[in-house]
């Protein structure tokens, strides 16, 4: 099987050795996106509804430069810093994964720049 690294300048630059996603086998794996605002690579302001809204244009951005769509997720991990943010994180999470595709949210103690979740997606091309 080959496989096929994404890269989109609408999207974050990988801060570490890996691709924003790789397409292989009929689907698309990205790696975790959090609140970085592609154009200035800095954490975008505002709280958990703000950092999810950049969380998830990233992700579409991503998605769509390896031909595939969010309606098209079937599966996500989403990290959290703080389980008080889960509500407010659903809320906007929602308005984006309108299919709900199967998804683990799990807390953690900290992510990368000090941002207050990450997201990663599988998805069908």
């Amino acid at each position: 099987m080959t496989s096929q690294r994404i890269q989109t300048e609408n999207a974050p630059a990988a801060i570490g050795p890996y691709s924003q996603a790789v397409k292989a086998g009929g689907l698309v794996f990205t790696s975790g996106q959090i609140a970085l605002d592609p154009a200035t690579g800095t954490v975008v302001a505002g709280g958990i509804r703000e950092q999810t809204v950049r969380i998830c244009e990233n992700l579409k951005a991503v998605l769509e430069a390896a031909g595939s769509s969010l309606a098209n997720a079937i599966k996500t991990t989403c990290f959290l810093v703080d389980m008080n943010d889960f509500s407010a994180f659903n809320e906007v999470y929602g308005q984006y994964f309108s299919e709900k595709p199967a998804r683990s949210c799990v807390a953690v103690k900290v992510l990368p720049k000090g941002v207050l979740a990450e997201v990663e997606v599988i998805a069908l091309v």
